[in-house]
């Protein structure tokens, strides 16, 4: 195990969080990692995982011991189910991209997966990581067992049968009740996607959204962002390729690929990140730039490997706020959204995503017990988010908005124990497993309440 002294300060990808840690290391399997908390905690020092940096928020930040878990990316088991379904045992470290080529490998493939696969596997999960889906979860659904480090080095293993409120507040609590050692996950048989990329008016995409055939219900994946300012939707419709289906893996050529990932990334890396610039430097020029972006949108028909159509690049840098509303409400929450807009003129180059996921019963996930719709808004990181973000959260918290754990928000535990049914008996669960606060940083302190 590497162990150091830290003599230069850690910041998240976001550039949002800087942290000094007294210590950091990097334990290179459970053993080393049970022996790095159970001494922090003897010290008296205060102990965080950290994965990919890619939480905007300080869930990593702390001033004792930094564990980076990189060196853990180790797959132990690959067990097949009888319902057709196989059980992966993985590193808590290892990370998303890593998984998919891994799963790829053997065949299999996760559920569901959001569209950024840099994180770790745990912080993924501890935060609340999602796709979309209207009868799909989030990543924290397809968890079927945890392995916890906790704060004398004791590992303890959890499931739905055993340990199970351990189990329900470890699989996503911000790694309140421990460090995440290994995390079991169930996953399929690997999928073809055929993916369809259609630009639509905005208001014909709202007015099409629900009901039986509606453009939520009758796609297995849908998505959709528009640029403020503009009347157009970008839908993104995916849908997985039954046994009667053509499965040929229409992505073409491997260069094919290459040309049409290029074309991607250029658009969605390349030329925008030379208009946000652009609008960073020049403000007034931002409704103009977003028109022109708006306009470029093509339509787009392919079928690919699941991974492969669900994860894009993302090498623009910005900061993101995203709240998960009642799905019944979204329709309402993004006219206001959009009208706030409008009438501030607010410079916003980035898009709105909306998403969507199926009612969970996980204690702290942001889907819980209702149909949810998500909504996320970014700023170029080297414009100010402030307005605008406060702006949204006020939208947001008319309708009982709950803000994604891994992105801004300025709530506190007490609003946030409000809009979660088990959250008290998520706060018992960590008071049993981490009476001191070995695990506490001034973010969790917020969001979760101080021991």
């Amino acid at each position: 195990m590497t162990t150091q002294h830290a003599d230069t300060p850690w910041t998240n990808w976001a550039r949002t969080e800087t942290a000094r840690p007294a210590r950091r290391a990097t334990p290179r399997d459970e053993a080393e990692l049970a022996t790095a908390v159970r001494e922090a905690a003897g010290a008296g020092l205060r102990v965080r995982a950290v994965g990919a940096g890619h939480s905007f928020t300080g869930a990593a930040v702390t001033d004792g011991l930094m564990l980076s878990l990189d060196a853990m990316r180790r797959v132990h088991a690959v067990v097949p189910q009888a319902d057709g379904t196989t059980l992966v045992t993985v590193d808590a470290g290892t990370r998303l991209h890593d998984l998919n080529a891994t799963l790829d490998r053997l065949g299999l493939a996760m559920r569901n997966l959001g569209d950024i696969a840099y994180q770790s596997v745990a912080g993924a999960i501890s935060t609340g990581t999602h796709g979309t889906g209207a009868r799909l979860g989030g990543l924290a659904t397809q968890v079927r067992g945890v392995r916890v480090v906790g704060p004398d080095g004791t590992v303890r293993e959890a499931d739905a049968t055993h340990e199970p409120e351990l189990f329900e507040a470890s699989r996503l609590g911000l790694g309140q009740t421990g460090v995440l050692s290994t995390v079991t996950l169930e996953v399929v048989p690997a999928y073809l996607l055929h993916a369809r990329e259609v630009p639509l008016p905005l208001d014909e995409a709202l007015a099409r959204l629900d009901g039986p055939d509606g453009l939520v219900e009758s796609n297995d994946h849908f998505e959709f962002y528009w640029f403020p300012g503009t009347t157009t939707a970008l839908t993104k419709q995916n849908n997985r390729l039954g046994p009667d289906d053509d499965a040929t893996d229409r992505s073409g050529t491997p260069a094919a690929r290459v040309r049409r990932w290029l074309e991607r990334d250029l658009v969605e890396n390349g030329v925008l990140g030379a208009f946000e610039r652009t609008a960073s430097l020049v403000p007034r020029a931002t409704p103009r730039l977003n028109r022109v972006l708006a306009a470029a949108i093509s339509a787009r028909d392919f079928v690919a490997p699941s991974h492969r159509v669900f994860v894009s690049p993302r090498r623009v840098r910005f900061r993101e706020m995203e709240y998960a509303v009642p799905r019944h409400t979204l329709v309402d929450v993004l006219r206001e959204v959009d009208a706030w807009l409008r009438s501030t003129g607010e410079p916003v180059p980035f898009p709105v995503e909306v998403r969507f996921a199926a009612a969970d019963d996980v204690w702290l996930s942001t889907a819980h017990g209702r149909e949810t719709a998500y909504v996320a808004v970014h700023q170029y990181a080297r414009m100010d988010h402030t307005r605008y973000f406060a702006a949204v959260e006020a939208i947001m918290a008319s309708v009982g908005g709950r803000p994604h754990w891994g992105k801004m928000n300025t709530l506190d535990a007490e609003r946030l124990g409000a809009l979660y049914p088990r959250f008290e008996d998520f706060r018992q669960v960590r008071k049993e497993h981490d009476p001191e606060g070995v695990f506490a940083n001034p973010y969790t302190d917020r969001v979760i309440g101080p021991r």
